[in-house]
């Protein structure tokens, strides 16, 4: 097999450490994952192989603190190593991912204990972990959840159905949200570490998906679910939406970096393909038309690469914008992703909509992206409020925009005529 290129150089960006993870994942991927991509895309079932190999290649705790058994890695190592996995196949990107966001409520709430006993199961792969936050009724509405947790004793009783469960059914332990204090707008949601086999919470209906086939999508049902008040994350009630809206803004730049994965491995496919398909006596890759193509797709993979990379330092440095950052990478990849994918079948022509060729599995894989961990309209919606918090940084600019004026109209009275006609 050829040696590994760099993409487009941007390993000199990267340390040395996130290089040596990158090669590594990109190892895995091309020896273990790629071979087995189509396989368990057509079984839809759970590669515990691919798992295994993940786990004896060191990579399954790489986002988990060094004092909990991980590899003490950055948001960045666990993004290049999502895009190396995706590349090969987008449904085990996400299952290495979907542990991430499992962990992170852990790991941004939970109480010493609870990170010590739970945390280095996760980092050695002995455990899987799930996330519990969306309902039939509450998707991007997270704050509508209706599962309740009610305080009995040294318990919580547990009742309610969480959707589209992923890693569900192979998980062992579930971050599940669920509403403790109905009559609180602000502390109405509560987090808990629900273990498989805990009598009355089980697994319901089991999804057939277009997409990510391999890791398995589900419904979560819990029916007098008593869970030890000792699982309560962080060990306070009412800091759920908190732990979750941080979970979600340490895990979009890995849903980016699935994004990145499958469109730079589709366009690689399109780029072997276009190279080797011959018409009206010439390579495709030699018409202007699929240059152009060949070319605004590698554009868009380039900038999406780099804005998933300035995401992960954001989270990584607490940056105040990293919310806005999160959403924009999430947001941009993942459009990219469809848009590059749908362009790789296209350039297979005829060939791409058949099921024997690796390229129509992308697009399938890639459309996923576009909606779970907050749709990318809700990413838009979350980038615009951002972007409208930031005006007062700009005042210096309200100078140069001349005002205008109008004999008998108060412009203060305009913004209050508005806001009325708004709420009414």
């Amino acid at each position: 097999m050829a040696a590994p290129r760099d993409e487009a150089g941007m390993s000199a960006y990267l340390s040395n450490e996130t290089r040596k993870w990158q090669e590594r994942a990109r190892e895995v991927a091309n020896r273990l994952v790629r071979p087995l991509a189509a396989k368990y895309d057509r079984l839809q079932e759970y590669p515990w192989e691919i798992k295994e190999g993940l786990a004896a290649a060191g990579l399954t705790g790489v986002w988990i603190p060094r004092e909990y058994g991980g590899a003490g890695g950055s948001i960045l190592d666990l993004c290049v190593i999502v895009e190396e996995l995706s590349k090969a196949c987008g449904g085990v990107g996400v299952l290495f991912a979907v542990n991430a966001l499992g962990s992170f409520p852990l790991i941004v709430g939970g109480t010493e204990e609870q990170k010590k006993r739970y945390l280095p199961l996760i980092a050695r792969g002995e455990k899987l972990v799930a996330f519990g936050l969306s309902e039939k009724y509450a998707g991007s509405d997270a704050g509508g959840m209706r599962m309740r947790a009610i305080e009995s004793g040294k318990h919580y009783i547990l009742n309610g159905e969480k959707k589209w469960n992923t890693n569900g059914g192979a998980a062992d332990l579930y971050t599940v949200f669920a509403v403790t204090d109905p009559t609180s707008r602000s502390r109405r949601i509560s987090a808990f570490i629900v273990e498989k086999g805990t009598p009355g919470f089980k697994i319901g209906k089991v999804e057939d998906k277009m997409g990510i086939r391999c890791v398995p999508v589900v419904e979560l049902e819990a029916d007098d679910c008593r869970v030890p008040a000792e699982n309560l994350l962080g060990g306070k009630a009412g800091f759920g939406f908190k732990h979750a809206m941080m979970t979600l803004d340490r895990a979009r730049p890995g849903v980016a970096a699935q994004g990145v994965g499958l469109a730079a491995g589709a366009l690689e496919f399109a780029q072997v393909y276009a190279n080797r398909r011959i018409q009206f006596g010439a390579k495709i890759s030699s018409f202007q038309m699929i240059q152009q193509m060949l070319a605004d797709m590698a554009m868009k993979v380039e900038a999406a690469r780099q804005l998933v990379y300035a995401s992960a330092w954001a989270v990584e440095t607490e940056a105040p914008d990293t919310t806005k950052m999160a959403a924009m990478a999430k947001c941009f990849a993942t459009d990219v992703a469809m848009e590059v994918t749908a362009n790789a079948v296209q350039i297979f022509g005829g060939y791409g909509f058949m099921r024997d060729y690796p390229i129509e599995k992308y697009m399938r894989d890639a459309k996923i992206t576009q909606i779970y961990e907050g749709t990318n309209q809700v990413q838009r919606m979350v980038i615009a409020r951002n972007l409208i918090k930031e005006v007062g940084q700009l005042t210096h600019l309200e100078s140069y925009i001349p005002v205008e004026t109008q004999r008998g109209v108060n412009p203060e009275d305009l913004v209050a005529a508005e806001a009325v006609g708004q709420s009414s």
